[in-house]
């Protein structure tokens, strides 16, 4: 497993004390351009090949009354990711991000987790290979997204389980959820966390509640960390699928960032538990991955600035 370059970290940040600017004037592009350098090995790191993946996945908690949509909405977005109708297609094509969808058996939803599991044995391995076999080698940073009715209450019921609270701290109005759903989704939440209160690793935590695209997602991060490529999470979905991870090991999420603060609520509170720091807080909400493309445009514009700037001694200055 590939770890941080702390070498390649500390040329970096002494690069951008030399850089025509006061210390520190850049403020968070400093950071990301040093958080890049650590993890791809070298001073000045690049974005050649940025690798977008969203993962789909039905889920059995729909049963519970806990979205507005239909299940096979998944399905239908899925299509209109495929022919470039989406959100994340503009957002891919301006940032520079090379779009994969990944549709994880549509046509045979996860366990509902109020009566179950949510995923045996076997189907949670082939949903972790899906995810670790999606990550091309070759790219430089990696953008992660979902999609699926029903999985904000997944993402909650994780969240819950992995970081503790109760279903209040965590469930939010996802889709735009009404107070009857939202009442629904609380309990759905609620009922999960009593049935499986036993889980206390990441395997049973998403065996018992989780989505094949929240495995995948782990199995992506899992994979990325092994090559030393750096992620971008997308939001509260996203975030809670790869936060499982932390259960078993405290370090597992170092290459990740998240690419924004999504306005439902259990976001804010998951970031502080996970101790990370958004890349941009734009009050979204739409999943997909579109919160991490636009922070890949955050993160070309910290390279572009860390490898073009002169130093004080090339301009002449000082």
């Amino acid at each position: 497993m590939k770890e941080f370059d702390q070498t390649a970290a500390a040329a970096a940040r002494d690069r951008q004390d030399q850089l025509t600017k006061p210390p520190g004037s850049l403020g968070r592009l400093e950071e990301l351009a040093v958080f890049m350098a650590g993890w791809q090995g070298r001073e000045r790191p690049r974005i050649e090949r940025a690798q977008a993946l969203v993962f789909a996945g039905n889920h059995g908690i729909v049963a519970q009354g806990v979205n507005p949509f239909p299940a096979e909405v998944t399905a239908q977005m899925v299509e209109n990711f495929r022919k470039g109708g989406a959100a994340i297609n503009q957002l891919c094509r301006l940032s520079g991000a090379e779009l994969q969808v990944i549709a994880l058996d549509l046509d045979r939803p996860t366990g509902d987790f109020t009566q179950g599991m949510a995923m045996e044995v076997d189907d949670l391995v082939a949903a972790i290979q899906t995810g670790k076999n999606a990550v091309d080698p070759q790219a430089d940073v990696i953008l992660l997204g979902e999609m699926g009715i029903g999985n904000s209450t997944v993402a909650a019921a994780l969240a819950a389980a992995t970081f503790g609270g109760t279903a209040e701290d965590w469930v939010g109005r996802g889709t735009g959820a009404d107070d009857a759903i939202m009442a629904n989704k609380l309990r759905a939440v609620a009922a999960g966390l009593k049935r499986h209160k036993g889980a206390a690793t990441a395997a049973s935590i998403l065996g018992s509640y989780g989505g094949r695209e929240q495995a995948a997602i782990c199995g992506a991060v899992i994979r990325a960390r092994e090559l030393g490529i750096p992620v971008i999470l997308d939001g509260f979905i996203c975030s809670a699928a790869a936060g499982v991870l932390l259960v078993n090991d405290r370090n597992a999420l170092d290459h990740c960032l998240i690419g924004h603060e999504s306005a439902e609520p259990g976001h804010r509170r998951l970031i502080a538990v996970m101790q990370k720091k958004p890349v941009v807080t734009l009050d979204m909400r739409l999943g997909e991955g579109s919160g991490a493309a636009v922070a890949l445009m955050i993160l070309r514009a910290a390279l572009e600035c860390h490898n073009g700037m002169a130093t004080f001694a090339e301009a002449g200055i000082g």
